[in-house]
């Protein structure tokens, strides 16, 4: 008995205006709506005792920002985070493979317990382990923001170099036993930069995110970007808070553009290099 094939065909002139239909509404849709929110940002303030508040987009909420201290400021911040990132970073990498290769371990006395160990740091918060660490450990803001950022971060890492071993199959670790290689040196050369390149769009991700986690450092009190934001506005007044928050959701999203970047850049490059 033959087979039928089923052929699955271009979308109909129908369907294409459909779509395109949705789309153009869709659109129309979003830009009125942040049309709105801009009108209503823009419309001045009545307070319970009837003074009146300009709006958002008055010039008076403004010429803050023609203050340099308030750049130094910003800038001092954007660095605070971008080095407690950096710095989480490392430290997540390296505990990310020792997790990783302690789960592919062949003994069930290493395997077990790295296994534990991994699950809970993923399961726990990150800020419960920011006030752990801070109050327990008695360690500085600082530390205890790169601490708990790498290690939750590290474990899911791990967990993703891991399933990126495991995906290659026993027949790279077969080739490179086959050679002489040891099993360790094997994992290291061979097996580990192909998961590498294979997982590091899932890497680059989870460094996105934990950069976004250092605004976590407000709450222990580590002069990163947002703590700073929210000083400045407590010492320029709540009437300028949107102006400074709205730079700091700016100076975020221009780290996370240059970090995704960067990863992009480094994972084309990785993946021409492994075709080589």
């Amino acid at each position: 008995m033959s087979q039928a094939t089923v052929l699955y065909d271009a979308p109909g002139p129908k369907a294409r205006r459909r779509s395109l239909i949705i789309s153009v509404v869709g659109t129309l849709a979003l830009v009125g709506l942040l049309a709105w929110v801009v009108w209503i940002l823009g419309q001045p303030r009545v307070a319970a005792n009837g003074n009146e508040t300009p709006g958002t987009w008055d010039a008076s909420r403004w010429d803050v920002l023609g203050d340099p201290v308030v750049w130094e400021t910003v800038a001092r911040g954007a660095w605070f985070t971008i080095r407690a990132a950096a710095t989480a970073m490392v430290g997540a990498m390296i505990i990310g493979i020792l997790f990783a290769f302690g789960r592919l371990a062949e003994s069930k006395v290493i395997r077990i317990p790295v296994a534990i160990v991994l699950e809970f740091f993923r399961g726990m918060p990150v800020l419960l382990m920011m006030l752990f660490i801070l109050l327990v450990a008695a360690s500085g803001a600082f530390w205890a923001v790169v601490v708990a950022l790498a290690v939750y971060n590290g474990a899911i890492i791990g967990e993703a170099l891991r399933a990126g071993i495991v995906s290659l199959g026993k027949g790279q670790r077969e080739a490179g036993l086959s050679i002489g290689l040891t099993p360790v040196r094997t994992r290291l050369l061979i097996e580990f930069p192909q998961a590498f390149t294979q997982m590091l769009p899932v890497i680059i991700a989870q460094m996105v995110v934990l950069l976004k986690d250092t605004s976590l450092g407000y709450i222990v009190a580590y002069n990163e970007l947002a703590r700073t934001i929210q000083n400045l506005s407590n010492y320029y007044g709540n009437s300028y808070m949107f102006t400074f928050w709205l730079v700091a959701i700016t100076v975020y999203l221009l780290i996370n553009l240059t970090v995704s970047w960067i990863g992009r850049r480094t994972h084309r490059i990785a993946a021409k290099r492994s075709t080589r």
